[in-house]
């Protein structure tokens, strides 16, 4: 594992109690950060902690709640004294359905979290960036959000979102010393795949050229470097993990 320089640095990592987010916080942990865990399931969260060391703590946060997530941010810069970097990695796949059978509160529900949820986390966590001119945003997007994966309309909308949202992001704070990118995937084997069909995992692996899933320990990597201040000059970027799937 090459060295990534985070000592001193503060971290929020969002839906990190498992899967990405939690490969993320192994590795800023690794890297030398202090990582404050969001997740929305308590019980999960407990666990998760009681499987780490370093330092590193959590609140139960529903980041598509905009007072939690206010809630969250204040007691993450009391407990921690400011915040550095934050991982917008929290989501969900939604149903495996085709549009025109697309419950629109499913829609709802899976825009809420995969596209509001990183909104407010950022539009409530900048302040404390730009006050110390300095910070990393990092958007966990997907590839879906480039392509826009059949029967996946609301994750591929919300995803898709989420790329436009970094790169606005990054315009707005690219002379506060805040840095705004993203990562675009291709799947992982998570427990996110408990929420999709056989056959669109199927699907989706029939789309990558490597012929596998890309580790979650892979996008963490990327993750932490775009958190780091050798991230110096790179804001409102894209960043393809997808084993070659992605043609743009």
């Amino acid at each position: 594992m090459n060295q990534i320089d985070l000592n001193n640095r503060v971290a929020i990592v969002t839906g990190g109690a498992q899967g990405i987010g939690l490969a993320i916080v192994k590795r800023m942990l690794a890297s030398g950060a202090s990582v404050r865990i969001w997740d929305r399931d308590q019980k999960l969260l407990q666990q998760t902690l009681s499987g780490l060391s370093g330092p590193v703590s959590s609140d139960a946060v529903d980041v598509a709640d905009e007072k939690s997530v206010l809630q969250g941010t204040a007691a993450a810069a009391k407990a921690l004294g400011k915040i550095d970097i934050l991982v917008n990695n929290a989501g969900i796949a939604g149903a495996t359905t085709p549009v025109i059978d697309y419950p629109v509160e499913e829609w709802e529900r899976v825009l809420k979290i995969d596209l509001t949820g990183p909104f407010l986390c950022a539009r409530a966590v900048a302040p404390h960036m730009i006050r110390q001119k300095y910070g990393r945003i990092v958007n966990i997007a997907s590839i879906a959000g480039k392509e826009g994966n059949p029967n996946a309309s609301a994750y591929s909308a919300a995803k898709a979102g989420v790329i436009a949202l970094t790169k606005s992001l990054g315009k707005e704070l690219a002379q506060d010393g805040v840095m705004v990118n993203c990562v675009t995937p291709a799947a992982a084997k998570t427990a996110i795949f408990d929420q999709i069909s056989q056959q669109h995992i199927d699907y989706m692996l029939s789309k990558i050229p490597m012929g596998r899933f890309v580790l979650v320990e892979e996008i963490a990597a990327m993750a932490c470097w775009l958190s780091s201040e050798d991230c110096s000059f790179t804001t409102g970027g894209v960043f393809d993990i997808s084993g070659g799937r992605a043609t743009y």
